[in-house]
């Protein structure tokens, strides 16, 4: 009986795609119709489901990192391991960054649009290397709880991570408690990770009857130009890795990842997704002790789409809509930001602090932040689901380049939701070779 139920259960891609469509039809009703109910019902629940997301960010990204970084004692060649990941993070980001610089010096994204330097403004918040740096490091330990600064959270995780490593046994009473804390934020988690298919048909709907389809039309080739590069590195430059650094087959990841991109594409937060994430790279065959440090980690570091490809395309946008010109060391600027800087944007909805990071960093105008705020919505959707693919891609390659990838367990991969998280005592991750 159990089994016949389980045949009939909707798939959550399914809901998903359901929810999508819904909220498209919602949408284009309530503005075509101009129903001002139905518009402010689809922003509440759309609102509601970031809120849900939203509520747990702060202690999720803080227990996460301290606990993905004490689950390194249990790796073997741990530094190793870490410092695979990191230079796996740089270098799809610069591809990334490449494929955007391309796409925006072939379409000229600003030209034709009717937009002026008058249309742009000042964003509240601009970020510097200066404002980058010396903000990672926080005043008191509760304004960045209160303020969502991830990155400063990030910040002190870590301290306290690896003071822990520091400390040894002394810190076991401390560690039991964070694993204990972090179990009950993704069991929480998981059930607004349910709630998805009705966030989605808000979030869509809303967009859909706020902007409609105007403000894409003024922006076509800009979001086009966005869309494209996100498709690019996600369906091109990632299954070429699969295929060839790992020696796995691209169309197992997507199958097994994609619950994963799918809330991606909806929630537009990286952290929020970050639960099933880790879920679905153990899925994939990933040893859990590993991919508990290396979700964390990308999902506050690694953006191929918020932190590369837009932040390339949008600052050739604002140069010519200011009519600025520039050359092959501003090229080379902006390719460095996102390798570097790309911590910046910390897993939050919207790149707009790397944006002006970028900006910043080559003198362009801040108010060409204003001129993209309006589609920033419709632009993170693919932004951030081209993230996520990248969080769970790059521990498989890691994995499968250092002989840890349990390769039956990424061959029976498939795309369901995972059920709940559950207890489980980890095991020891062999040695890497």
């Amino acid at each position: 009986m159990s089994s016949h139920t389980k045949s009939f259960k909707v798939p959550f891609w399914a809901q998903i795609i359901a929810g999508l469509v819904l909220g498209v039809l919602l949408g284009w009703l309530a503005r075509s119709q101009d129903l001002s109910w139905l518009v402010t019902t689809l922003e509440k629940v759309g609102d509601t489901f970031i809120g849900l997301l939203k509520l747990a960010v702060a202690p999720l990204v803080f227990f996460a990192i301290l606990v993905s970084i004490t689950n390194l004692r249990k790796v073997n060649n741990a530094a190793r391991l870490a410092s695979r990941t990191l230079l796996w993070f740089m270098a799809t980001s610069l591809i990334a960054v490449s494929i955007g610089l391309v796409i925006g010096l072939v379409t000229n994204p600003g030209a034709g649009t009717g937009l002026t330097p008058q249309d742009g403004a000042k964003p509240k918040d601009t970020g510097s290397w200066i404002d980058f740096l010396t903000g990672i490091v926080p005043t008191d330990v509760i304004t960045p709880f209160t303020e969502l600064n991830v990155l400063q959270i990030v910040f002190m995780a870590a301290v306290a991570g690896i003071a822990a490593l520091q400390l040894g046994e002394r810190a076991q009473p401390i560690l039991a408690l964070s694993e204990s804390v972090l179990e009950l934020l993704q069991k929480a988690l998981w059930w607004v990770i349910r709630l998805a298919p009705l966030g989605t048909v808000g979030l869509i709907g809303n967009a859909i009857a706020t902007y409609g389809w105007d403000l894409i039309g003024k922006y076509a080739t800009f979001t086009a130009d966005i869309y494209v590069g996100c498709l690019i590195v996600l369906f091109g430059v990632y299954p070429t890795l699969l295929a060839t650094v790992a020696k796995v087959n691209p169309v197992q990841f997507f199958k097994g990842a994609w619950p994963a991109i799918q809330l991606a594409f909806v929630s537009r937060s990286s952290v929020g997704t970050m639960p099933l994430t880790q879920k679905v790279t153990e899925r994939l065959g990933v040893p859990k002790e590993y991919a508990s440090f290396a979700v964390p980690f990308g999902a506050t570091t690694k953006m191929d789409g918020c932190a590369a490809i837009y932040p390339a395309i949008a600052a050739i946008f604002v140069a010519q809509i200011f009519d600025i010109q520039l050359g092959v060391g501003d090229y080379l600027l902006i390719a460095f930001v996102s390798v570097v800087g790309s911590a910046a944007t910390a897993g939050l909805t919207g790149a707009t602090v790397m944006l002006t990071l970028t900006l910043s960093t080559l003198g362009l105008p801040m108010e060409g932040v204003g001129l993209l705020l309006a589609i920033d919505p419709i632009l993170d959707m693919i932004r951030t689901a081209t993230n996520v693919a990248g969080q769970a891609l790059i521990p498989v390659l890691v994995s499968a380049r250092e002989n840890l990838l349990d390769r039956t367990a990424y061959a029976t991969a498939d795309g369901s939701l995972l059920e709940e998280p559950r207890d489980a005592q980890p095991e020891q991750v062999p040695a890497a070779a």
